[in-house]
């Protein structure tokens, strides 16, 4: 695997680390997240499947057939985000998207980084970016970042862009944030800083972005779609888990003391620990 700058987004003392998608048609999302995506294969049974970059789990698809599929204002995922090593890899994905006749949902440039949108066959959302270095990004006072909702000129990136074969996503490819539709943002505020010790680092209308180590997000959580949803019901398709890696265990065990005060209820498992969000996923803690 290609070597990490010390300020990439899994360096920090709390990163994302792994999600986890309820899938209706096991075989037909696997193959697009292999072959569009550009995730390898790990680990393969009839219950699921585990997808990830030179050998590193990411992405873990679960089969359930009878499962519902998630109604758009359902709290959920919004998008799972990969993060590609540099802006070459990422014109490289654009120009095999282009070439597979794979839809985009999106192309922005949010200041401290560029992406592209789409959608998984049963409509999970996917964003597929690179960072700017972070000396290019913009502080403010209040110790957030400045970001912003710009137009990326997609034919720019691919006219710049080598278009020698491409293998799948790059060594170094991570999961740089996970984006969820919520039912509150002051809800979300008060679970992911207050609880989980996690910065607020920016604000759009109707979203907050989270992160540690004054990253962009680690987490984002908007009601865009979603403003005061009841908790997501069992049997749906989307998002059934994501996980949160501490670099830092005590910082793990600070945290976990933390809910403890909070009365969240934690289910503790050697270094790890795993709970239900306010929506109804459930979120893995581990160092």
């Amino acid at each position: 695997m290609t070597s990490l700058a010390a300020d990439h987004a899994t360096r920090m003392p709390v990163h994302v680390d792994h999600v986890h998608l309820a899938v209706r048609d096991l075989p037909m999302v696997s193959a697009f997240y292999r072959d569009m995506i550009g995730l390898g294969s790990i680990e393969k049974s009839e219950s699921g499947e585990v997808l990830g970059v030179a050998g590193q789990p990411l992405l873990t698809l679960l089969s359930e057939k009878d499962a519902v599929i998630a109604p758009r204002n359902a709290p959920g995922l919004f998008h799972t985000a990969f993060l590609l090593p540099d802006r070459t890899e990422l014109g490289r994905f654009l120009v095999h998207a282009a070439g597979q006749n794979v839809p985009l949902q999106g192309a922005s440039d949010h200041l401290v980084s560029e992406a592209l949108y789409l959608d998984d066959p049963e409509g999970n959302g996917i964003e597929i970016y690179r960072d700017r270095r972070r000396d290019e990004w913009d502080y403010l006072d209040d110790g957030t970042v400045k970001m912003a909702t710009h137009g990326l000129d997609p034919q720019a990136l691919y006219d710049e862009t080598p278009k020698d074969k491409w293998e799948g996503m790059a060594p170094g490819t991570t999961i740089g944030h996970v984006h969820l539709k919520v039912s509150e943002v002051a809800q979300a505020e008060a679970f992911f800083r207050d609880a989980l010790g996690l910065d607020l680092m920016a604000t759009y209308p109707g979203a907050g972005f989270f992160a540690s180590g004054r990253y962009h997000h680690h987490v984002a959580a908007n009601i865009w779609n979603s403003r005061g949803a009841p908790k997501r019901a069992a049997g749906m398709t989307g998002l059934a888990e994501y996980s949160l890696r501490f670099n830092d265990p005590a910082l793990l065990q600070t945290t976990l003391a933390q809910l403890d005060r909070l009365e969240i209820p934690v289910s503790r498992d050697g270094n790890s620990a795993s709970l239900t969000d306010p929506w109804g996923m459930r979120l893995k803690l581990a160092a």
